[in-house]
C-alpha cells in the first residue's frame, strides 16, 4: 500500500481509504445464500474497476499520461466516476466481511490509482478552464445546484445525444454560460467523489492554491494593491483622489462579480459540505477582501478638509450601495471579519465627512474678508458657499445617514420659520439634511448682512443683499435643495429679495421721485423752470452714482429697471408735457430742459452693467438746441 502513494498528484502520501459510515450505503442480508451473492458481486465489481481505472493510471506509460480524461470522453468520464462510487461500496462491503481480503487490498490500490487520476484531472480544470470559470460567467450560473447536474451535463460522445443534453442545460443560456455550467458540474462530480473516498484534504489543496491565485490576479489587474498606513501618510491628496475613483470602480467589480462568482463556484463545487466550502472561500477570499476594504479606512484617517468632503461620500456611498452584497457573500463566521471591516471604514468615513460639515460651517462663520465687492456685486464667498452647498445637496442620502447618527449642535428655534415640519416619510428622513442646509444658508446670510454693513453708502449695501440673494435663490432653485427646503423657504426668501430692491430703489432714487410735485398743480413758468432744474440735478446725480453698480442676474436687472421707469418715467413724462409749451420761448433751453422722457428711458435701461458713465459724455447727447427746435416745445 505504501507504493501507491506515489500516484497522488500533489501529495507526498496519499491516505488510505477510510469507508464513510454505514448507514449512507444499503444495507446487505446477512443469509449464507445472499452473503455469497452479495460477495461475488463486490468482488466483480472490483474487479469491473480495475479495467476501467488502470486505463486511466496518471503513472502508466500510455497516451492517457498526457490526456485529460474529462476531456479525452465524457462517457468514460462519466464511467469512471461511477466506477470510483461501486468501488467505494465494495470497499466497504469487504471491510465488514474480512479486512485482510486479497480483493479488498486490490480496491485500496484501485482508489489510489482513481483518486491520482481525478487529483489531476481536478487541477487541470481549474487550470485550464480559466475563461470558462471567470466570475462573470459563474455568477450566470448561481442557480446550478442540484446534485444530477453532472448526469445531465455527462454524455456519449454521440453528437445528437450530447445536443440533447445541452439543451437539458438551458436553452436561454448563452454558449459560455453552457461551457462553464459543464466545467463546474466536472468539479464538483471529482470534488464530491473525492471527499467522499476520503481525500477531501487533497481536493481542497488544489481548489484553495488555484482559485486564490485568480482572485489576487483579478484585484491587482484592477488596480487594488496591499494597503499600508505609511503609504498614504506621503500620498498627495490630487494622486489620492485618482486612486478612490479608482478604487470604488474596482470595489463595485470587485464584490459584485469577483468574490460573488467566486463564492458561487465554491457553493457549487462543494455543496455537499458546509464546512469545506466556508473553509475553501475563507481562505480564497477573506485575505483579499479584508485588504480591499482597509483603503477607505485609511483615506478617512488623512487630513480632514471641508475640499475633500466629496471624494469621502463617493467612497461610502460606494460601500453602501455594495452593502447588501457583502452581506450575502460573507455571511458566515469564517469570513465575519471582511464585514468588519468594511463597517469600520464605514463608520470612519462618517467620522471624517461629519468633521469635514463642521469644518465647513466654521469657514463661513471666521470669514474676515473686509474687501467689498465692486457695485455692490456677488461676494466670492457667495459662489464658493453656494457651489459647495449645492453640490452636498447631491449626496442626501449619504449625509441623511450621517446627520441622523451625528447631529450637529445648532440653535433650531431659530429655525423654526425657515423649514417647515416634515409632513411625509420622506420628508422625514430628509429632515436633518434641510434643516442643516437652512442653517448654512442662515450662516452666510448673516455673514453677508454683516459685510454689506461695511459699504457706506446705503442703497449699495441693499443691492449688494439683493444681488447675492438673488445667487442663493436661483441656486436652490435649479439643484436638489428646491426639494430639500421646499417652496415655503423659497417664498420666504423671495419676499425678502423684493424688499432689499425695495430698499435700494428709496435709498439710490427717492431724491429724483421727491424732486417733482407731488399733486397736480399749476405753476408759473418760473416754479417749473425750479423744478426742471431739481429734476435734472437729482436724475443726473442719482444717474452718475448708479451706474458703477451692477446686477449680474439678468431677471433682476430687468425688474429694477422697470420698477424704477415706472414710478419715474410717467410722472416726468405728464409733467414734461404739460410745462414745457410754458418754457417755449426760454433762451438755452437745452441747458434748462436736458432730458427728453423717451431719453430717460433709455439712461434707465443703461444702468446695472457696472459701468460709470460721465457727465461730458452722457447728457450732452440729449442737449443740443437742433434737437429742441425740431421738437417745437412739444413733448416727446
Amino acid at each position: 500500500m505504501a507504493k501507491m502513494a506515489k500516484f497522488s498528484f500533489f501529495s507526498s502520501s496519499s491516505p488510505k481509504y477510510h469507508p464513510s459510515s454505514p448507514s449512507s450505503f444499503t444495507s446487505f442480508p446477512a443469509s449464507p445464500l445472499n452473503q455469497n451473492f452479495t460477495q461475488a458481486m463486490m468482488e466483480e465489481t472490483v474487479e469491473t474497476a480495475d479495467s476501467v481505472i488502470r486505463k486511466w493510471d496518471p503513472n502508466t506509460p500510455s497516451f492517457t499520461k498526457i490526456v485529460s480524461l474529462f476531456n479525452h470522453s465524457r462517457k468514460e468520464a462519466k464511467e469512471f466516476i461511477r466506477c470510483v462510487r461501486d468501488l467505494r461500496r465494495a470497499m466497504h462491503f469487504l471491510v465488514s466481511q474480512d479486512s485482510q481480503s486479497p480483493k479488498l487490498a486490490l480496491a485500496q490500490t484501485l482508489m489510489q490509482i482513481a483518486m491520482a487520476r481525478l487529483e489531476k484531472e481536478f487541477f487541470q480544470i481549474l487550470s485550464s478552464n480559466r475563461d470558462k470559470l471567470d466570475p462573470e460567467s459563474v455568477s450566470g450560473q448561481s442557480s446550478i445546484s442540484s446534485n444530477s447536474e453532472f448526469e445531465d451535463v455527462m454524455g456519449s460522445d454521440d453528437d445528437d445525444e450530447s445536443d440533447n443534453e445541452m439543451r437539458k442545460a438551458g436553452e436561454s443560456i448563452t454558449q459560455v454560460e453552457k461551457a462553464s455550467a459543464m466545467v463546474m458540474s466536472d468539479l464538483k462530480a471529482i470534488a464530491e467523489s473525492m471527499i467522499s473516498c476520503g481525500y477531501g484534504k487533497e481536493c481542497v489543496k488544489i481548489y484553495k492554491r488555484v482559485r486564490k491565485s485568480i482572485v489576487d490576479e483579478g484585484l491587482s489587474l484592477l488596480g487594488i494593491e496591499i494597503y499600508k498606513g505609511s503609504r498614504f501618510h506621503r500620498t498627495d491628496w490630487v494622486t489620492l483622489e485618482h486612486m478612490i475613483k479608482n478604487w470604488i470602480k474596482a470595489a463595485k467589480i470587485g464584490i459584485a462579480t469577483l468574490f460573488r462568482g467566486e463564492k458561487l463556484l465554491c457553493d457549487h463545487v462543494f455543496s455537499a459540505s458546509n464546512s469545506t466550502r466556508e473553509s475553501c472561500f475563507y481562505e480564497i477570499a477573506n485575505e483579499a477582501a479584508t485588504n480591499l476594504f482597509k483603503f477607505p479606512e485609511f483615506v478617512a484617517k488623512e487630513k480632514k478638509s471641508h475640499e475633500r468632503i466629496f471624494p469621502l461620500m463617493d467612497l461610502q456611498a460606494a460601500i453602501s450601495d455594495l452593502w447588501q452584497d457583502i452581506e450575502m457573500i460573507f455571511h458566515f463566521d469564517a469570513v465575519a471579519g471582511v464585514k468588519s471591516q468594511a463597517l469600520t471604514s464605514l463608520q470612519k468615513l462618517k467620522v471624517s465627512i461629519h468633521s469635514a460639515l463642521t469644518d465647513f460651517e466654521s469657514i463661513i462663520q471666521k470669514d474676515t474678508t473686509k474687501a467689498l465687492t465692486p457695485g455692490g456685486g456677488i461676494h466670492k464667498l457667495t459662489r464658493s458657499t453656494m457651489n459647495f452647498i449645492s453640490s452636498l445637496s447631491k449626496y442626501s442620502g449619504v449625509l441623511s445617514e450621517i446627520l441622523a447618527d451625528h447631529p450637529l449642535p445648532r440653535n433650531t428655534r431659530l429655525l423654526e420659520s425657515y423649514v417647515r415640519a416634515p409632513i411625509s416619510e420622506d420628508e422625514q428622513h430628509n429632515h436633518a439634511l434641510s434643516v442643516h442646509f437652512a442653517w448654512l444658508i442662515l450662516v452666510l446670510l448673516c455673514k453677508l448682512d454683516t459685510k454689506a454693513e461695511h459699504y457706506k453708502d446705503v442703497s449699495l449695501s441693499y443691492l449688494f443683499l439683493a444681488n447675492n440673494l438673488q445667487l442663493i435663490i436661483e441656486t436652490v432653485h435649479s439643484t436638489p435643495l428646491r426639494n430639500l427646503l421646499g417652496d415655503d423657504w423659497l417664498n420666504k426668501h423671495e419676499d425678502k429679495l423684493c424688499a432689499y430692491a425695495g430698499n435700494y430703489e428709496i435709498a439710490a432714487w427717492s431724491n429724483v421721485f421727491m424732486s417733482l410735485p407731488e399733486e397736480p398743480t399749476d405753476l408759473s413758468p418760473e416754479e417749473a423752470k425750479i423744478y426742471f432744474r431739481r429734476f435734472h440735478t437729482a436724475f443726473e446725480e442719482a444717474y452718475m452714482k448708479q451706474s458703477s453698480r451692477v446686477v449680474p442676474n439678468a431677471k433682476l436687472r430687468d425688474e429694477l429697471k422697470v420698477s424704477i421707469a415706472k414710478k419715474l418715467v410717467p410722472e416726468y413724462r405728464e409733467f414734461y408735457r404739460k410745462y414745457l409749451p410754458m418754457l417755449g420761448q426760454e433762451r438755452n433751453i437745452e441747458i434748462l430742459v436736458r432730458f427728453k422722457p423717451d431719453n430717460l428711458e433709455n439712461y434707465i435701461s443703461d444702468l446695472f452693467h457696472g459701468t460709470p458713465i460721465h457727465a461730458s459724455s452722457s447728457f450732452s447727447s440729449s442737449s443740443s438746441s437742433s434737437s429742441w427746435k425740431s421738437l417745437g416745445c412739444v413733448s416727446g
